[in-house]
This record gives C-alpha cells, structure tokens and sequence, in this order.
C-alpha cells in the first residue's frame, strides 16, 4: 500500500483522473466481452466459428476508429470532447446489447439486428475514446520527465485492468447464471450488458466533473482543449506544429487503401471486414510517412513505432483468445470447480484482471529500480519479452491437454496459470507500446500515431478471430453427437461416411463435419491448435529481439 501511495506523489493527479476514467470504460468493454460470445451462441443460435469472427470483427474495428478518432481530435474538436462523445456513444451500445438480450426469444432475427447496430455504436465511441484519453496521458508530463511515461502507463494500464477485474466478475455473476442442473439461464443475459452501460456513464460523468480540475499541466494550463489552442510549449524546438499532406499523397492513400482491401479479400481469402482493417494499417502507416515537415529523426522514431506495433499483432492474436476458443474451452471441456465453487466459464478470464492489478505496481517498481542502476531495457526488448512469456504460456497448456482426448476435463487451474503468465507478458509489452508511443510520437500526430499503434492491435484481434473459428471440435460436441448414436470422431477422420440425417443433425446443432486448417495445416486436436500460438509468438519474439540493437538507434537517445 506505501509503494501505490508513493506512486501517487511522484505523479500529477490528472493521472488519477484518467485512471478512473479508464477504469469504468474497461468495466464496460471487458464485462461485455465476458458475455458476448455465449450471448451470440446460447441465445442467437450462431455457431462457434460465426461468434469467433464476428467477436474478432468487433475488436479489430474497435481497434481500427481510434484511427478516425486520433484524426478528429487532432485536427479538430480536442481529446476532451472526443473522450465525452465516445464513452456516450458506448453506453448506448450496451444499452441496444440489454435491448437485444431482451427481445431474442420473441423475435431472434430482430435481436440478431440490434446486436449488428449496437456493436457498430460501440466500435463507433471505442474510436474517439480510445487513443484521446491515452495522449492525455502524455501530456501530463513536461518534456524532462518524460523518462516517467513506462512507469505512468503502468499506473494507468493498472486501472484499466482493476475496471477489467470488476467487469469481469460483477457481468458474469448477473449475466451467466445456472440453474441446480447446470443449465443456463439464456434470459439473463441483459443483466450483464445493462451492468455494463451504467459503468461507462460512470466514467463519462467522472471525467466530466475533474477534468477541468485536475487534468492540466503542470503550470495550469487545461490539457486536451481544442487544437486551435494549443501553446506553442507543447511542442519540441524546431517541431512543425501541423500535419503537411499534400493531395497527391491523400489521393494516393486512397487508392492504395482500395487496392490492398481487394488483395487481401480475394487473393489471401480474408473478410471485408478483416481485409478493411489490415489495408487501413498499412495505409496511414505509409500516409504519416509522406507528411513533408517530418525531420530524419522524427522519421526514424515513427519508424520504430510501426515495426513493433508488427509484432504487437501476434501478441494480441494469441492474448484476445480469452474471449472465444478459450471461453469455450472453459465452458465445455474444463472442470472449474474453484474451491468447492464451480465458476461460470465467462468468469474464468477474470484472473488476467485479478493479476495485472496485483502486479502493475511491482513491474513498475522494477523498471523504475532498473533505471535508477542504468540497465532498464528499451521499450523493444519488453516487448520481445512479452511475447516470450505468452509462447511459453500456451507450451504450457497445449501438453496439458495433450492426453486429454475429446472428453477429459482440463482443471481450471492450467487456464488460471495461464492467465498469469499472460498477465506478466501484458505487462511487458502493452503498457509499454502505449509509452513508446508516447515517447516517440510528434506532438502534431500524437493521437494520430497512438490509433495506428491501436491498429496493431486492431490487426491482431482479426487474426484473434481468424486463430479463435479454427478451434477444433471439444467435449461437449462428441457427447452431444454420441448421445445420438453419431461417431464423430470416425467422421473427422474420414473412417465413415455421415448419412444425409447425420449430416443434418450435425448442421442443426452447429457441430463441424471436418477438421479446421490454417495456412495449409490441419488442426485435428487442442494441442496442435495451441502450438499454433507458440509458433507465432515464439518466432516473433525471436525477431524483435534480433532488431532490437537497430530500433535502439533509430530511438536516437529516447529509451
């Protein structure tokens, strides 16, 4: 409690101010997420793979309007009224959520529509509040302390996860409710998402009231206005105070835009959605690059920026299986009996909040005491450490249910020890990439540079779906087959062949007829699925690593 407390006075209490504010947001967007896909197979009657790509969907768009809202509050209305307009925006999407989980057994294609609409409002609001409230966070320090910023984030990333603890506890209670049988209770639901909407206007009213208090500089002056007001202070010596995009390089940036969404949707197979989002990263990637007032520098730490939110992809591919392939597991082929209390499969994600909240202060404790010695990493061997704790999270998991077959339980305390080496890897690289960003960023592209960094993410959680509709088929689906005198498994291995009836049974009850494939493989048990995130997070890390003598001097001096 003395280490929190001496965090405290080393840190403008705008931090506070932000910290809550972040808080409640996150209990809205993670409580919702601990629903939403059990929401869209239990209640909307979509299978498995629909809800993973449409779960992946949502986030990576999620993760690519922080584009359009870094864009807006950068040359127009200011972080602070585009935090406002955002956390009012996703309380009405969680609102239509409550609207869908309530009509779905009297009109199912309806519910299906409010549940298109109200993903939209809340992909639409994430946008503006996402990477405005984060440049605040920035800009709360002058230039010379700007070495506090790992530390600052890891405060901050600390709220996040205390309002992810409590979403994630407190929506599942409400929202994921069994009877004595074990059977759920599809029309609680609601409860969950309506939790979820009250939090966000929490949020909204509590950066409302103490921003024009607290969240200014450190000589008064309001932090977040419009830009038309910014001092000429804010930025470094010599820096162009406005972005320079002639209309060539505008006109450009569409076409390519354009060009690399058909190429992906046809030549790699990806979705409009999925295809929309990786065009989109590369191409303001490329278009920041064209700005004319950029100095060799500047160019070189933008650089930087973009080559770690590359690797920042498989990170989040593998981390956002929480919310699909590894909810799934939990609810069908995990025993979750928690000290005598068998813990609702939506719930069992809560243990990456639980663990970010009891150690964010301790990892920045250690940076701070690293520092002080001289031998903090930089930024991009965090990361690279990152994404070595998560590889070795899932070689974990994947030879624990290596012996399993299609109907043994994995125990509950395997996912929960994954969880906390996911947590340790988050700390590593998420905070961090958000201070990187606030560290290497010109201050004309500040938010602008924090939404493409979101769109690493954005990337990430698109591949997340991909990764999550490739889960092959768990316990619950051969009980189900078996009970009604189908071998599944001969099936998957082409030992039989399904009769019309079985191969409508199977179509009826969503049950796949054939064994997932990722880039020409094929997925035939949860091991193999596992040693997919292994592969990918264990190579990138290995490569980030090797790059990291480079990006240290592309950084020129910037740790």
């Amino acid at each position: 409690m003395n280490d929190v407390v001496t965090q405290k006075k080393t840190h403008p209490k705008g931090l506070w101010v932000l910290f809550g504010t972040e808080m409640w947001e996150r209990f809205n967007f993670y409580g919702m997420r601990t629903l939403l896909t059990l929401f869209i197979v239990n209640a909307l009657m979509m299978s498995k793979e629909q809800s993973s790509l449409i779960y992946g969907g949502f986030l990576g768009l999620c993760y690519l309007t922080p584009m359009l809202g870094g864009f807006v509050s950068d040359k127009y209305l200011g972080n602070r009224n585009c935090i406002l307009f955002g956390g009012t925006m996703m309380a009405i999407g969680q609102l239509l959520l409550f609207t869908s989980a309530s009509i779905f057994s009297s009109n199912i294609e309806g519910a299906k529509l409010i549940l298109y609409i109200a993903l939209g409002v809340i992909i639409l609001g994430n946008g503006f509040f996402k990477p405005n409230i984060s440049s605040m966070v920035s800009s709360l320090y002058p230039k010379e302390e700007k070495s506090k910023l790992d530390t600052a984030f890891t405060i901050f990333y600390m709220g996040i996860n205390i309002g992810a603890f409590l979403g994630q506890f407190i929506c599942p209670i409400l929202g994921d409710v069994t009877d004595a049988s074990g059977n759920r209770d599809v029309f609680a639901f609601k409860w969950g998402f309506l939790a979820a909407a009250i939090a966000m206007l929490v949020g909204s009213l509590t950066f409302f009231f103490l921003k024009d208090k607290y969240v200014k500089t450190p000589d008064g002056r309001p932090i977040g206005g419009l830009p038309s007001k910014h001092s000429s202070s804010d930025y470094e010596e010599g820096e162009a105070q406005s972005a320079q995009f002639s209309t060539q390089s505008l006109l450009v940036s569409v076409i390519v835009f354009i060009g690399l969404g058909l190429l992906f949707h046809f030549a790699f197979g990806q979705n409009i959605i999925y295809s929309i989002i990786y065009g989109s990263g590369i191409t303001l990637a490329g278009l920041i690059l064209t700005d004319k007032s950029l100095t060799k520098v500047e160019k070189d730490r933008i650089l930087v920026i973009y080559i770690v939110s590359f690797f920042v992809i498989f990170f989040w591919a593998a981390f956002e299986q929480a919310g699909s392939s590894l909810t799934f597991i939990a609810d069908n082929q995990t025993d979750r009996n928690f000290f005598g209390w068998n813990m609702p499969p939506s719930m069992v994600q809560i243990f990456n909040g639980v663990f970010v909240v009891m150690f964010a202060v301790p990892f920045s404790m250690i940076w701070d005491k690293l520092r002080a010695n001289g031998k903090e990493p930089i930024s991009p061997a965090k990361q690279a450490m990152g994404l070595a704790l998560i590889a070795i999270s899932y070689f974990i998991i994947a030879h624990n249910v290596k012996d399993l077959g299609n109907s043994g339980l994995l125990a509950v305390h395997w996912l929960i020890l994954l969880y906390l080496i996911q947590t340790f890897g988050e700390l590593c690289l998420s905070p961090i990439g958000l201070s990187l960003v606030g560290k290497l960023a010109p201050k004309r592209f500040a938010s602008l540079l924090f939404g493409v960094f979101f769109l690493s993410n954005a990337s990430g959680y698109a591949l997340a779906g991909t990764l999550g509709s490739i889960l092959p088929a768990t316990g619950d689906q051969f009980k189900l087959a078996s009970d009604a005198g189908i071998n599944l498994q001969a099936i998957l291995d082409k030992t039989i062949t399904p009769t019309q009836e079985q191969i409508q049974f199977l179509i009826d009850k969503k049950i796949s007829d054939h064994y997932p494939t990722f880039a020409g493989f094929t997925i035939h048990n949860l091991f193999e699925f596992f040693m997919v995130f292994v592969i990918l997070c264990g190579v990138a890390s290995v490569l980030l690593f090797a790059l990291v003598p480079t990006l240290k001097k592309m950084m020129h001096g910037i740790k």
